[in-house]
């Protein structure tokens, strides 16, 4: 099982923050350091206020030297395809080949309408998300020298040079998630090199997962995405600890728990990622709520980590 911090700055963080956990979250050997992409908290008054998604993970790429670095999940109705294709590329190459995109429809209105930002029907970001993907995964992978073109309802791309081209090749991972029944499954089976279940319980994660395997078959695809799921994180040393932690980030401790949380003491911690495993995650991405506890995520890779092993 992989392990990857994931944070959600816009509850209230800077990039100092940010930059202080991925340096402990590499220095103690995690996958990666994911965060989300939005503009809004959700819940508190989130001070001092949200920070940019590719603008924190470019600054990171030079201040790191190892960890895999990405969105769960940047919204397609943030940026346009083009512009977004040279950003995520221009942060790979200065990461040295580090990022994944993960790619969204968006789903919060408030953060839309807070910020002047278009907010379509749901159908309508479900289409705008597949020709995004297309358009992205497009100009990363036209040969150099090749132009790219695409025409679609939404988005029309004429002779595109198709540059700067990632470090990665033939591209940096992309990473479609969420609980449709139909058009997710159908999108992660089409463009994902993995597929990420988003808080969801344990046992409903077969399901999902054979969703996405049926979708890929019916396409021709021989080896389905990757699969991961996100959860968030709880862990202490004795129920003390994890109820203090617990606290700190105003969630009920048996709440998390029932919702597939990583929830307890690292003995219960590695029976629950135990579960993850045997459901068919081979990721999890441990969703980090109170970002100035540091000794949260090294007692994680201390004593949790050196079991799944």
């Amino acid at each position: 099982m992989r392990l990857v911090i994931f944070t959600e700055p816009q509850q209230g963080a800077t990039y100092e923050d940010l930059r202080r956990l991925a340096q402990v979250t590499e220095d103690t050997g995690y996958d990666g350091f994911f965060r989300s992409d939005h503009y809004l908290s959700m819940g508190g008054d989130g001070r001092p206020g949200p920070t940019d998604a590719w603008t924190t993970l470019a600054a990171l790429a030079v201040q790191t030297s190892r960890l895999r670095l990405g969105t769960l999940v940047t919204s397609a109705t943030f940026r346009l395809p083009g512009p977004l294709a040279i950003s995520v590329a221009q942060v790979d190459e200065m990461s040295g080949g580090r990022v994944e995109l993960g790619l969204g429809g968006g789903w919060f209105a408030a953060e839309h309408t807070g910020y002047g930002i278009p907010f379509p029907p749901l159908g309508e970001r479900f289409d705008r998300l597949e020709e995004q993907l297309e358009i992205v995964t497009g100009l990363w992978t036209t040969p150099v020298d090749d132009t790219y073109s695409f025409d679609g309802n939404h988005y029309q791309i004429l002779d595109s040079p198709a540059l700067p081209k990632p470090a990665q090749s033939p591209r940096p991972p992309i990473i479609v998630g969420g609980s449709g029944k139909k058009r997710t499954p159908a999108l992660a089976a089409r463009y994902a090199d993995e597929f990420n279940t988003p808080f969801a319980k344990i046992e409903d994660l077969p399901a999902m997962y054979q969703r996405v395997r049926e979708a890929s078959e019916a396409i021709g695809r021989a080896t389905p995405p990757a699969f991961s799921a996100a959860a968030v994180l709880c862990v202490g040393r004795d129920d003390a600890e994890v109820a203090r932690r617990a606290a700190a980030i105003g969630r009920d401790v048996e709440e998390m728990r029932g919702n597939g949380g990583i929830v307890g003491t690292p003995n219960e911690v590695v029976e629950t990622l135990g579960r993850y495993a045997e459901a068919g995650a081979t990721r999890l991405y441990l969703q980090t709520l109170d970002l100035s506890d540091l000794n949260h995520v090294e007692l994680v890779a201390t004593a949790v980590a050196p079991q799944l092993a």
